[in-house]
């Protein structure tokens, strides 16, 4: 695992947040490039939920943490989930609690729901931008119900695009990401509160949105042809690897496979 240094201390963090172009903070459709982010979006909505409704078979409570600005919340609710959100961004929580009937809160909440509450526990390009990562951990496994499953979607710093961009790999994003992933270090954050990998899914669509941003930070301008082109490369060498652009772990505690 790799981390940011030096760290934005507690309260300039929000800051970095208060942008306009921070996509998954808006429902903005200015450009070609965020109507086609939003189209894809909801081809990955039904992927997600399509992986959460294979994960647990009885009762169907979901907690999105880092939620956004709420579409995954909404397609899961119209699919019968009872829903809970965690987002700390107050436009994005207003946006998305005019989606979802008020389900979701601030990040304080988080600590204060009710133990063993959730089937399952969402975070979808989340698990980078928390300070205290194994307290949080703690909290996840507390808050997941005897058969519960912890679902993380995370950046893979050990991909082809990210070897390939070195210091413009958009899914560095720093300041806002604290820490950068590789499938070893989600394992080992597991072991340390007895949860255990039980599977991995790619993330495709991730490899060209992400090259496609780095070629507008490498060149000052967004370079469609060529980051396709790595994006396309990237999913092609991942298929060997398994190092895909960036990667959904299925964990679970390892008392209750």
């Amino acid at each position: 695992m790799l981390e940011t240094f030096p760290q934005p201390s507690a309260n300039k963090l929000p800051e970095y947040y208060k942008s306009e172009d921070y996509i998954s903070h808006t429902d903005a459709k200015r450009n070609v490039f965020e109507k086609v982010y939003h189209l894809v979006k909801g081809i990955a909505l039904k992927r997600k939920l399509k992986l959460i409704n294979a994960v647990t078979k009885n009762s169907k409570s979901l907690l999105d943490v880092g939620c956004g600005t709420g579409d995954f919340l909404q397609v899961a609710s119209k699919s019968g989930w009872t829903i809970t959100g965690i987002e700390p961004n107050e436009q994005a929580r207003s946006i998305a609690n005019k989606k979802t009937d008020n389900s979701v809160f601030d990040a304080d909440k988080l600590f204060k729901l009710e133990e063993q509450s959730f089937d399952v526990i969402t975070l979808w390009h989340v698990l980078e931008h928390l300070p205290e990562l194994e307290e949080h951990f703690n909290v996840f496994d507390k808050l997941l119900k005897p058969e519960g499953v912890l679902i993380i979607a995370v950046p893979n710093y050990k991909s082809y695009d990210a070897k390939l961009y070195k210091e413009f790999w958009a899914a560095y994003d720093v300041p806002r990401h604290l820490w950068h992933f590789s499938q070893d270090s989600i394992k080992g954050l597991a072991k340390k509160v007895d949860m255990t990998l039980v599977k991995t899914e790619p993330m495709k669509f991730d490899a060209f949105y992400v090259s496609l941003l780095s070629e507008k930070y490498k060149s000052g301008s967004m370079n469609y042809v060529k980051g396709f082109w790595h994006g396309w490369r990237s999913n092609l060498k991942a298929r060997t690897s398994g190092e895909y652009s960036s990667l959904i772990y299925v964990l679970k505690h390892q008392k209750r496979q």
